[in-house]
């Protein structure tokens, strides 16, 4: 916006409504779009720092596995517990943490989150056994998990309606960014660092950033939605002033009313977790949690370690190497192929920024899935044939699960659950489609090296391959389209 004085609309509206309304001009002609403010950009870089953390440490642990093993002498099913600590932190955080946003506040979860992550990742860099590092990881997945409903709501929440999937998929795709970055960082202080040691420097490696964004957390507003809908109205209207400051300013007199005329703060039958399944919310809570975890059971899996998949694929087996160098040469060997199949997951979330506010949701889930399963299976291929030939179907298989789990499940899941349910549970609603889905990360990165070992590479595949069109029958059945529909009209529905 320019310096020019605009008109204003004195009449009354909901907050989103506030949100949503388009700057008009004194000859009366409105702004082609909502002008975002620069509360409203900081509301959104500092969420979108919460998910680049979570790539970076849960996909960073790919990287790490080899040298923790070598360091703390563990075996195969050490390997899964340390892969599942954080994830089942994110579990119990979304559940027992994320819900809490429903009653304290956006903003206070908000920042006690980033204090969480904090204090665990500066614990696990000195990590001195086995068991202090699985109960540093578990507490940084606590705070992780907490992030899920609450960086998801505080942004949708501030946010015009058309912009919604364009912005909040935007702060997701750091997720992609973390992941490339972790095994990235992984990569580098390997070659610096040739030592068993260097994991404690890869995660030292975030400790600073994430301080700088708690320190931000602390200037953002709270969501006027979530004051709206507890009856503190005077509260709401604050928060939406200091929300949408801009130059020149507009709106200038915001007065909230009540849609219909009455009070939204019990809408949805109770706000309780057993509101969840009444028969009000039911449809939704299956569509935001059950594909969710089908999509879970084959990111994390794939993700988590896809260093290790590729270490065999190319006879670089850490189990026969024959001194520290080997490990660390196998590992380096392993992150450069796993950050080349990784940037497929940032390809494939700009795909999904650009089209879910266009495409649809529903539509977009439903592909992802079904292209999941193609990659799977061409991956699957491998052990049909050799050498070469077998590392470039991983390769390629791999690749592809990677674009089509980002433009389809793995962004639509997360998109979806913040949107599907009421203002007065929308934290426990996301929190536990977030702690759901959690479940089927937990089992994958638990059972994940046993049957890597056990039953080998393929039929791990194939069983995700059925997973996977799972997920695109169950999304279809229970579709809820909210593309471009206001939170206001969507919990009206």
């Amino acid at each position: 916006m320019t310096d020019a004085t605009v008109s204003q609309t004195p009449s009354a509206k909901t907050v989103q409504g506030w949100i949503d309304e388009r700057p008009i001009w004194p000859d009366g002609t409105s702004l082609p779009s909502v002008p975002m403010t620069s509360m409203q950009w900081l509301i959104w870089g500092l969420a979108a720092a919460g998910k680049f953390f979570e790539g970076f440490v849960v996909f960073m642990t790919g990287v790490a596995l080899p040298l923790l093993s070598a360091e703390f002498h563990i075996g195969a099913a050490e390997h899964g517990i340390i892969s599942a600590a954080s994830l089942f932190g994110i579990l119990i955080g979304a559940v027992a943490l994320g819900g809490l946003s429903d009653r304290f506040g956006r903003k206070p979860m908000f920042i006690i989150e980033m204090v969480i992550f904090v204090g665990f990742l500066a614990a696990l860099c000195v990590a001195p056994n086995y068991y202090l590092l699985v109960i540093f990881l578990f507490g940084l997945g606590l705070s992780l998990g907490c992030d899920y409903p609450t960086a998801h709501m505080i942004i949708s929440e501030s946010i015009p309606s058309l912009m919604r999937g364009k912005l909040v998929l935007g702060a997701f795709a750091f997720q992609a960014v973390g992941a490339l970055a972790g095994t990235a960082v992984g990569y580098g202080v390997l070659a610096t660092l040739p030592e068993l040691s260097a994991w404690r420097w890869m995660y030292a490696s975030a400790l600073i950033p994430a301080i700088l964004v708690l320190i931000g957390r602390f200037y953002i507003v709270e969501s006027a939605n979530w004051l709206f809908a507890r009856g503190e109205a005077q509260r709401a209207e604050a928060a939406v002033k200091r929300l949408l400051v801009r130059t020149p300013q507009y709106p200038t007199d915001i007065k909230l009313i009540t849609r219909d005329g009455a009070s939204v703060s019990g809408h949805g039958g109770g706000t309780s977790y057993a509101a969840l399944f009444n028969k009000t919310n039911l449809r939704a809570t299956i569509l935001a949690s059950v594909p969710w975890f089908l999509q879970d059971l084959g990111t994390y899996g794939i993700g988590i370690f896809t260093p290790t998949i590729l270490a065999a694929a190319v006879g670089a087996n850490a189990d026969h190497a024959r001194s520290v160098a080997d490990i660390i040469a196998n590992d380096i060997t392993a992150a450069k192929g796993a950050a080349l199949i990784t940037t497929l997951l940032i390809v494939g979330i700009i795909f999904a920024v650009l089209l879910a506010d266009v495409v649809g949701r529903i539509r977009l889930q439903v592909l992802g899935f079904i292209g999941c399963a193609a990659g799977l299976l061409l991956a699957s291929f491998s052990s049909m044939v050799s050498g070469g030939a077998s590392t470039l179907l991983i390769f390629a298989g791999f690749m592809l699960f990677n674009f089509m789990t980002n433009l389809g499940p793995n962004a639509q899941t997360y998109l979806l659950a913040g949107e599907v349910f009421p203002t007065a549970i929308r934290g426990k609603g996301a929190g536990f489609a977030a702690a759901f889905a959690k479940v089927g990360a937990v089992l994958t990165a638990f059972l994940f090296p046993i049957l890597l070992t056990s039953i080998g590479t393929t039929a791990l595949l194939y069983g995700l391959i059925v997973t996977s069109i799972l997920g695109a029958i169950v999304t279809w059945l229970f579709k809820i389209e909210t593309t471009g529909i206001n939170l206001d009209e969507l919990e009206q529905q």
